[in-house]
């Protein structure tokens, strides 16, 4: 009996934490689980080539305006400019454009069809669940470019040019490749990194007290962040999706912040 109410507690708790959180600049305005998102949206069955799984699947979603629409409040064309941050359970943050959200084909899967919630997937036996974000068409499989958070605990919008500020290569001419670099920093890379201190804290901060270009050669930062496996044996994933042009930008980005520093912490 007592293994039985145990199994039940844990049930329960599960149950309870298949929550989805929609905030605002850190506050919470509505918390949905999965019941309620399936009343608001009436999930439809959709079928994709996960590039996770590397198989064809199922699922059961509801597609991500009509998502948004019922966190908060309007789909994501008359929520302004804001930019949307997908937070895990694991700590890990995908950030990303609302009118990336716009686009036909994004789903917030519930679970696979016929089963309930979802097979684990990779060497690592990993359960996207309760919620994962996927996209149906072909072109939008790339997980670099289209976000693909699993284990989703929260959608937030803010303007991490506000809430990072010091991330921003502000006075830059509106046509200087610093601006995309800073795209592809914050897209890329700030949930793993900082510059001046605001950003990630898995990875390195990259500005100060010293800039990664006042160390290590522009030609070997884009050789490792293309590869860092090349380099050595870690963590941080490649980004061979990364065009040399994307490339330039960042270091560009890096040149820009090098002349900005902001180092909180350090003593006169």
């Amino acid at each position: 009996m007592r293994g039985a109410t145990l199994a039940l507690l844990v049930w329960a708790a599960t149950a309870s934490a298949a929550t989805l959180e929609f905030r605002r600049d850190g506050t919470v305005v509505a918390r949905l689980d999965d019941a309620a998102l399936a009343q608001a949206c009436a999930p439809r069955t959709i079928t994709l080539d996960d590039p996770y799984y590397e198989a064809e699947k199922r699922y059961r979603a509801c597609p991500l305006a009509t998502v948004f629409a019922a966190g908060f409040g309007a789909p994501p064309d008359r929520l302004g400019t804001a930019d949307v941050v997908f937070r895990a359970r694991d700590g890990y943050v995908k950030t990303t454009t609302l009118a990336r959200m716009e686009e036909d084909g994004g789903f917030l899967a519930l679970g696979e069809d016929g089963r309930d919630g979802f097979a684990a997937f990779g060497r690592r036996h990993v359960d996207p669940g309760p919620f994962y974000v996927v996209w149906t068409k072909t072109a939008q499989h790339d997980t670099h470019r289209y976000p693909w958070p699993y284990q989703l605990a929260a959608i937030e919008l803010t303007s991490l040019a506000t809430k990072l500020p010091h991330t921003v290569p502000d006075g830059l001419a509106t046509d200087d490749p610093g601006w995309h670099g800073y795209a592809i920093f914050r897209s890329d890379c700030i949930a793993c990194h900082s510059i001046n201190t605001e950003g990630g804290t898995v990875g390195p901060e990259l500005n100060v007290p010293r800039s990664i270009l006042e160390y290590w050669p522009a030609d070997q930062v884009k050789a490792f962040v293309r590869n860092p496996a090349s380099f050595r044996y870690g963590k941080m994933p490649a980004h061979e999706y990364l065009t040399d042009g994307d490339l330039d930008a960042l270091i560009a980005y890096f040149r820009a912040m090098q002349a900005r520093k902001h180092d909180p912490g350090r003593r006169p």
